[in-house]
Parts: structure tokens; C-alpha cells; sequence
């Protein structure tokens, strides 16, 4: 049986870091590809879309997984669609050639993040039911999983960086077959069986729409509110961390410097700290209270941001290696601890569409709003036919307008949330 389960496990790893290998292909690095190929203006829609089609294509696809087609063979198919997209979207990139219009690429890249954002969720069911099925306990058994698609995310991410795909449409392609391999890999893991009768979810349900009654309660209405307010930082720096940086490439002083040539390794220390940053999060909680842990979150998004108002590539690198250490902090104390805190103050019959209104706060509607909004200040101050040094003090206005909206956010929760015991039952 020990050996039945570390089989499992295996598996089950080999799917956590496909599923987050795909993702980490193109999320940190289109926005250089975009900023290449003439839509340097337009990078906030490709990132806003993945928000939109999270507040109602996971729903969706939960009730046919819920109904009609089991969960790993559902997966394998989103994954084949996904994939398909993906590939179609690198080649019409190729094919367009050094300016590629919003138009060629869009269309298939949205449908695309349509059908791949519903299965981190599928991914995650598909895990907890083999760990039922082998006896396993998913508290103790999944995170040790679950941390190897972090790992699958860096992976690509570095290969994206020293094959020099960051500015060209292989990462797409990339991204595109990596999605086909999980396509034929998931439907052999073990059988998540569908619901049947009262099991059933209403559509009503499984969208989380009953949860928005917790908005009755200020304490949690407030607390939805301002996870919507700092969710509007989530994908700034995703979108718009690389190009920056790749910016110091074309001023002579920072030519060389490894930093500029190799963003997305540079980057990935944010994705290592994330890692690091989740062991942390039982201690806090403990010691702080949930209040002080958010407010350490929302702080440390102000220091990300500022970070990156005063660094560089050069001598100023270690401002940009701090602003990735300090994103562990502010995208886990933040996340992490606020499902906590959903799970510990919402009623146990509501409990699992409160985490779909949570996710749908901060990574549908705050995610979304958060980089339209970026979209529109970085068009701003970052002008095209400005001279490099002029872009990059452009740049560093942007990033001083982001720290200033986190410290805003962070005085504000701090005055307005009133931290009370739980209602869990």
C-alpha cells in the first residue's frame, strides 16, 4: 500500500507541475513579446482577460465535472482545447512577423486562458479525490504535492529566459505543448467519479452566487471589498515586470548587466520566495492574528512596487532582488491567509462558494480592474517615441503611482477591519 500511495504521489506531482509548467511558459514574459511586436499599449487586455473568464468559466466547468464528465478526463479535454489555442496563437505570432496586430493573436489567446484557468481548480479536485481514493490525508499529503507546480512554473520560466524566447512567439508554442502532454497524461490518473441526485450543484451554486449574501455582514463585506482593492495588484508586475526591466538593455550603463538580459530569471526569485513564504504563514497567523497578516501583505506590495520606482540592473540590483523576495509575502500572507479566514467565518453550508466569491474578488474583478487601470497609467508615462532613459523614468513614475495605491489600501484596512472571533460551525 506504501508503495501504491508513493505511485500516487508521482503522479500526482507530474500533474501539479505540468499544470503550472504551462502557465509559467508566457505569464512573466508576454508582456516583453507584446511590447516587441507593436502592442506595447494593449498588454493590460491579455492579462485583464484571464480575470474575466475566471468569474465564470471555473463555474462552469465544475458543474459538467460536477454532472456529466469526470474530472481527469474533463481536465485532459480543457488541457487539448487549451493547448490547441495556444499553438494556433504562436503561429499566427510567427507568422505575422516583426508587428503583430491585436486581432491575429487575441481571439485565440483569450479562448485559450478561457479553457486553461478552470483547470487549476479541476487539477486541484482531481488530486483531493485520489487522495481520498488511496486513504491519504489531503491536509498533510497535498501542499508537498501541490509545491512541485510552483517548481513547474520557475522551470519554464528559466527555459523561457536562457532559450531567448522572451520577446519571440515560442513561448507559446512552449506553453501550447506542454498543454497537449497534460491533455493525454490526465485522463489515465486515477477516476473522479461524478455526482449523482442531491449531490448535485445548482448552476446558481456552483458559480458561488449564494455566497454573495455574506456581503449582509459588514465585518466580511469589508473584508470582500478591500480583497477586491489589493487584488488589483495581483498581475501588475506579471504583466509588466519584464518589459521594464528589458527596458535597461537599451541604455549603455546597463547593457551587460545580467539582470536586463535575463529578466524572467530574475523574476523567477519571486516564485522561490513564494514557496518559502507558505511555511511561514502558520507561525504569523498564530502569533499576529489575521488582521496583522493582511496588513503585512498589503505592505509588502508597497515595498514591491516601490522597490522597482528605485532599482536597476546595475548597482541598484539588490532593490530588485528584495522587491522579489518581499512578493512570497505579499501574494501568500494575502491569498493564503484570506481563504483561511473565509473558511473560518463563513457557515460550513456556504463555506465552499465563499472561496469562489474570495477568488472571484481578488482574481476575477480585482485582477481585471487592477491591470486596465495599470494599462492606462504605464500608456501614459511610458511613451513609445520617448528616448530609453525617458522610458525608464516613465517606468519608475508608474511604479511610484502602484506603491502609493497599495499604501492607501494598507492605512485604509488598517482603519476600517475590525478583527472578531469566527463563525465557523
Amino acid at each position: 500500500m506504501k508503495n501504491n500511495s508513493l505511485l500516487l504521489q508521482g503522479r500526482l506531482v507530474a500533474m501539479n507541475f505540468l499544470e503550472f509548467a504551462v502557465w509559467g511558459a508566457y505569464l512573466t514574459s508576454m508582456g516583453s513579446f507584446l511590447a516587441t511586436h507593436g502592442l506595447a499599449t494593449e498588454i493590460g487586455w491579455f492579462y485583464a482577460v484571464q480575470g474575466l473568464v475566471s468569474l465564470f468559466m471555473p463555474g462552469l466547468i465544475g458543474v459538467v465535472a460536477d454532472r456529466w464528465i469526470p474530472g481527469h478526463r474533463l481536465l485532459g479535454l480543457c488541457h487539448l482545447i487549451a493547448g490547441a489555442f495556444m499553438l494556433y496563437t504562436g503561429y499566427a505570432a510567427l507568422s505575422a512577423g516583426e508587428t503583430v496586430s491585436m486581432t491575429q493573436i487575441f481571439i485565440t489567446y483569450t479562448l485559450s486562458v478561457a479553457f486553461y484557468m478552470p483547470t487549476i481548480a479541476l487539477s486541484n479536485s482531481v488530486a483531493f479525490s485520489a487522495l481520498n481514493q488511496y486513504g491519504m490525508d489531503t491536509v498533510k499529503d497535498f501542499p508537498p504535492i501541490r509545491v512541485f507546480g510552483t517548481v513547474g512554473f520557475i522551470v519554464t520560466m528559466l527555459a523561457v529566459n536562457f532559450l531567448g524566447f522572451q520577446t519571440t512567439a515560442h513561448q507559446f508554442f512552449l506553453s501550447g505543448a506542454l498543454s497537449l502532454v497534460l491533455a493525454f497524461y490526465a485522463p489515465t490518473l486515477p477516476a473522479c467519479p461524478v455526482s449523482s441526485g442531491d449531490e448535485r450543484k445548482s448552476l446558481f451554486h456552483a458559480l458561488g452566487l449564494d455566497a454573495f449574501s455574506l456581503f449582509r455582514e459588514r465585518r466580511m463585506a469589508i473584508f470582500f471589498l478591500f480583497s477586491m482593492l489589493l487584488g488589483v495588484s495581483l498581475q501588475i508586475t506579471n504583466g509588466y515586470a519584464n518589459p521594464f526591466i528589458m527596458g535597461f538593455k537599451d541604455i549603455p550603463e546597463f547593457a551587460n548587466t545580467f539582470g536586463a538580459n535575463n529578466a524572467n530569471a530574475l523574476i523567477s526569485l519571486s516564485q522561490i520566495s513564494e514557496t518559502c513564504c507558505i511555511l511561514l504563514i502558520p507561525f504569523f497567523l498564530k502569533r499576529f492574528g489575521i488582521k496583522r497578516v493582511m496588513m503585512i501583505a498589503m505592505f509588502a506590495w508597497v515595498l514591491r512596487f516601490g522597490l522597482f520606482a528605485t532599482g536597476d540592473p546595475g548597482s541598484g540590483v539588490w532593490m530588485f532582488i528584495l522587491s522579489m523576495l518581499v512578493y512570497g509575502v505579499a501574494f501568500d500572507f494575502f491569498n493564503i491567509s484570506g481563504a483561511l479566514y473565509v473558511d473560518q467565518n463563513t457557515h460550513t453550508d456556504i463555506r465552499s462558494s465563499a472561496q469562489g466569491l474570495f477568488m472571484i474578488m481578488t482574481n476575477g474583478f480585482g485582477a481585471s480592474i487592477g491591470t486596465i487601470l495599470a494599462m492606462q497609467v504605464v500608456n501614459h508615462y511610458v511613451v513609445a517615441d520617448a528616448s530609453p532613459a525617458e522610458q525608464i523614468e516613465g517606468w519608475r513614475t508608474c511604479w511610484t503611482i502602484f506603491s502609493a495605491y497599495a499604501l492607501v489600501v494598507f492605512l485604509a484596512f488598517g482603519l476600517a477591519f475590525k478583527e472578531h472571533g469566527n463563525a465557523k460551525n
